[in-house]
């Protein structure tokens, strides 16, 4: 089947909004053995947006259009669809009594205005948009769909989850499942080299590839059902597992924050930190995860100096040793694990900037952690702008706190043998 994306927004092209849209729908379009093959962006143009609604139709089997579904007047996604399609736009009564008794439940009056968000066309049957006012379409003429969704990411993702999915797994002549393996501590040559034997596999096969978080080891099966790709991949997975061993942190959308925090709390253990140049973002990251109050006790972000002292860094050090430093670093942790009555402590400082500090080039970053009884340090140097630098930091300061959990925990496994 091949399919068409149209993402629909003057702000789009005007680069005010981030199309992830597209994104996500190519992302989850091959689960359904679907070939996308063009992508289109166009602005709240009438004759411009008909002319790319009409090529969608003309040579694609299957078109998601997204946005344009508001109650305004350059809102006019419905109707390009219906004069493309050559039909009439009519009020659906149920849509309506919909939309009237949402702004009725949250205190407004809804503007008649709104009453276009509840039209459709005869080929249209309504989708339910529970986390917005605009319902999407599922078009289905002539042996050829179109799909229409919100324009927000939270509406679109939901409707796509609840509503488009199980439509698109009922018609799927086949599905390809994956199950990507995370990786850290190699290079992605070492894991191709590593997993050598498994990639002449071609259904399952496997892809290596470099990510922000590590190296990912994706492994793909095609089948007729779920369960059937599930099946094929099973074997390949665990013979994967096993000769990646303790380099595999975790799979598909798993974060290494949320890896680090279930070690955290099978352990019983609390975090602190004390962040410097990362300004906080380790801490966002742990606390993206639900439950994170079950191990993460806070983090004290100390970026002037003189607020390190104010909160345990003894001045000596940074006056000796100098802020960007090792020493400061495992200062930091300790007071961070003092201050925030942690079990362990992490602190990082370093040169967020593209400026040379203290002699020491950008991206330069000094991570330690400390449970009390022993310092662990790690040094990182790497410089492709301010936010890939703090990002390379976070991932640096979570792989030494995995690291030093992953060793506890075999060092527990072994004294109770």
């Amino acid at each position: 089947m091949r399919a068409e994306v149209i993402s629909i927004g003057t702000e789009i092209l005007l680069g005010e909004i981030t199309d992830t849209n597209a994104a996500f729908i190519a992302g989850h379009l091959p689960h359904y053995g679907i070939d996308l093959l063009w992508v289109s962006q166009v602005g709240d143009n009438p004759g411009r947006m008909r002319e790319v609604v009409e090529r969608a139709w003309e040579r694609s089997d299957l078109t998601f259009v997204t946005g344009g579904l508001g109650p305004t007047e350059d809102d006019i996604t419905r109707e390009t669809i219906a004069g493309v399609l050559g039909e009439q736009l009519t009020v659906d009564a149920e849509q309506e009594a919909i939309l009237r008794e949402r702004m009725e439940r949250g205190g407004r009056r809804m503007p008649e205005r709104n009453i276009k968000q509840a039209m459709v066309i005869p080929s249209a049957r309504p989708l339910a948009n529970p986390r917005g006012t605009a319902p999407g379409w599922w078009v289905e003429r002539d042996g050829k769909i179109i799909v229409m969704m919100p324009g927000p990411p939270a509406e679109m993702t939901r409707m796509w989850e609840h509503e488009v999915s199980p439509e698109l797994e009922k018609r799927a002549d086949s599905i390809l499942v994956s199950r990507t393996l995370k990786t850290t501590g190699l290079g992605e040559s070492t894991v191709d080299e590593m997993l050598s034997p498994l990639l002449s596999s071609t259904n399952p096969s496997i892809g290596i590839y470099h990510r922000q978080d590590g190296v990912h080891a994706r492994i793909a099966a095609k089948a007729p059902t779920f369960e059937e790709a599930h099946f094929l991949i099973e074997p390949v997975e665990a013979e994967a597992r096993k000769i990646l061993g303790v380099y595999v942190w975790g799979v598909d959308d798993e974060s290494l924050a949320a890896s680090v925090g279930q070690m955290l709390r099978g352990q019983n253990l609390t975090l602190g930190l004390m962040e410097s140049a990362t300004a906080g973002l380790i801490a966002s990251n742990m606390t993206d995860v639900d439950g994170s109050s079950d191990y993460f006790r806070g983090s004290l972000v100390t970026y002037a100096t003189d607020v390190k002292h104010l909160n345990g860094v003894p001045a000596e050090v940074t006056t000796i040793h100098g802020v960007i430093s090792r020493e400061t670093a495992e200062a930091m942790a300790s007071a961070a694990r003092e201050r925030l009555k942690a079990d362990i402590g992490l602190g990082i400082t370093g040169i967020a900037g593209g400026e040379e500090v203290e002699g020491q080039p950008p991206g330069t970053m000094h991570i330690a952690l400390t449970d009390g009884n022993e310092v662990r340090y790690a040094y990182s140097r790497y410089y492709q702008g301010r936010d890939a630098a703090k990002k390379r930091a976070v991932l640096s300061a979570l792989t030494l706190l995995r690291d030093f959990l992953m060793e506890r925990a075999g060092a527990e496994l072994d004294g109770a043998k």
